[in-house]
């Protein structure tokens, strides 16, 4: 069974940092690009990073770029995401997802993305 399962979540100050984990079973991540999305209330789901598979690269929206870090470590088939220096706007469910974007401009785009997991809430708030 595919499952994708993230960590980490939780209610932070403004300021604060977290490290979400998503953590594969039923499949190898090393073959898939591995994207982070989030969604708060009444918005609509937005593409945060992405790792690819071939060369570790990464990409990020402009609003978390220099405040977000996403790594890989294939030999514990799980990726994570650091949050910094995070403010309230940053309050969303998080969510990992497994694809194969096909060029840098599909990064963040959840359609190149085939396998979801269940979210993680991160809710910065003082």
């Amino acid at each position: 069974q595919v499952q994708l399962v993230e960590s980490g979540g939780g209610l932070v100050q403004p300021g604060g940092s977290l490290r979400l984990s998503c953590a594969a079973s039923g499949f190898t991540l090393d073959y898939y690009a591995i994207g982070w999305f989030r969604q708060a209330p009444g918005k609509e789901r937005e593409g945060v990073s992405c790792i690819t598979s071939s060369d570790g690269s990464t990409y990020y929206a402009d609003s978390v770029k220099g405040r977000f870090t996403t790594s890989r470590d294939n030999a514990k088939n799980t990726v994570y995401l650091v949050l910094n220096s995070l403010k309230p706007e940053d309050t969303a469910v998080y969510y990992c997802a497994a694809g194969t974007p096909l060029i840098a401009t599909m990064a963040l785009d959840s359609m190149e993305y085939d396998y979801w997991g269940q979210g993680t809430q991160v809710t910065v708030s003082s």
